[in-house]
């Protein structure tokens, strides 16, 4: 999938929910079913041959072609490798498999890699911005309400709204659960009894799952939640993530200066301009990202007999692409935070300016309770920032990152 063109950024999902990655993940479902097999007793111990060494010998673009006699690329994936694959392995590949069956394991399994890598930049942006919270609790600001000053904030508690969101996305994503598909023809099972015999069948079911780390649940052929979940889940971080940007672009405008996106990207006429490109391009994801859930809806709502005829086929690109997105996302959220710059005398001197209109309700409310105006017109702005950072510390260490070693905070 080369997206660089068309989607800015794009390298940064490098081969997540790419097409190399997508064919490996349907090797190494037929691989793990293969082995579970021979693991079985059904099929001889030849039968289980390392299917990795073909990969290079696939042409996988002449594959994808062929897939569209079938409607899938399974079928001409499965034929290619009988090719070339001794005996008995050759004769007992995919038995007892359906195509959606190798289809939607796969893409379970691309779909675990890309949210790892999703929840180890949101812990980079928690981190971050908690540290953003606690440096700036006491710096005042305007809040703003349907675009217009409203009372003072400060920028701690406006940064721990934003932390709160990436906490709330990363709590759905940490939720998800990695089902197997397997259910054979029309979700039955009926070819692994055939094979097997019930329990050989249920011993299959188990074995298959735990060799690709994945949950032993019922078919779910035409019971689509796994996958409008993932998309779910990853609409909410693109929803937090354009709260973010929205408020970087709104206070960055130059006669506001409020805040300044680090990027600093030029124009290719305006040598004046420093374009604050990471927060439009994140902007970009958190608009794009909702029609392609919402496809994923309509797909799970048009499912019908035991295999849906088209509504099972318009997922594989839809979430591929919303979880690449989501990714590169991701990748310049953590960027833009990293170099957000935060103008707190600019930020002081507007609560200054319209301190007459930003504390008319503080002086409407003391004159009703007879008391004496407060030093600060603050609320529990400190509490709030409290709040957040202590949920931040419980978080993350609730929820540790399921790919450490690409933490990028």
């Amino acid at each position: 999938m080369t997206d660089a063109w068309w989607w800015p950024g794009g390298h940064r999902a490098g081969s997540l929910m790419g097409t190399g990655s997508f064919v490996d993940a349907l090797l190494g479902v037929e691989q793990a079913w293969s082995r579970a097999l021979v693991g079985a007793g059904v099929a001889p111990a030849g039968a289980a041959v390392d299917l990795d060494p073909l990969r290079s010998e696939l042409d996988v673009e002449s594959l994808g072609m062929a897939a569209e006699s079938s409607g899938n690329p399974v079928v001409p994936l499965v034929g290619a490798l009988r090719a070339v694959l001794p005996e008995p392995a050759a004769t007992w590949l995919h038995r007892g498999l359906t195509s959606q069956d190798v289809v939607d394991t796969a893409l379970v399994l691309c779909a675990r890699d890309a949210v790892g890598a999703v929840r180890a930049h949101l812990r980079g942006h928690a981190r971050r911005l908690a540290a953003l919270v606690a440096e700036h609790r006491t710096s005042v600001m305007l809040a703003r309400t349907l675009t217009q000053p409203a009372v003072p904030t400060t920028f701690g508690a406006k940064a721990a709204g934003w932390l709160h969101g990436v906490l709330d996305a990363d709590e759905q994503l940490a939720a998800l659960r990695w089902p197997v598909q397997l259910g054979g023809a029309a979700g039955t099972l009926a070819a692994p009894v055939e094979l097997a015999g019930v329990q050989g069948a249920r011993a299959l079911r188990r074995a298959f799952a735990a060799a690709l780390g994945l949950d032993d649940v019922a078919p779910w052929h035409t019971r689509r939640g796994p996958i409008t979940r993932i998309g779910d889940a990853a609409v909410s971080a693109t929803d937090a993530w354009g709260r973010i940007a929205n408020d970087v672009l709104a206070l960055g405008r130059p006669e506001v200066g409020e805040l300044r996106d680090g990027s600093a990207g030029g124009s290719s006429t305006m040598p004046h301009k420093a374009n604050p490109t990471l927060a439009v391009l994140v902007r970009r994801a958190a608009l794009a990202a909702p029609p392609l859930g919402g496809t994923l809806h309509l797909a799970s709502a048009e499912q019908v007999d035991e295999r849906a005829d088209g509504g099972w086929h318009v997922e594989w690109e839809t979430l591929a692409l919303l979880l690449r997105r989501t990714v590169v996302a991701a990748a310049q959220v953590g960027d833009l935070l990293a170099g957000l710059q935060v103008d707190t005398a600019r930020m002081a001197a507007r609560v200054d300016e319209l301190a007459e209109d930003v504390l008319a309700e503080q002086v409407a409310i003391c004159r009703l309770t007879g008391r004496a105006p407060a030093a600060d017109y603050l609320g529990l702005t400190a509490d709030l920032v409290d709040e957040a950072l202590a949920r931040t510390r419980t978080h993350l260490e609730l929820h540790p990152s399921p790919r450490p070693e690409e933490d990028p905070s």
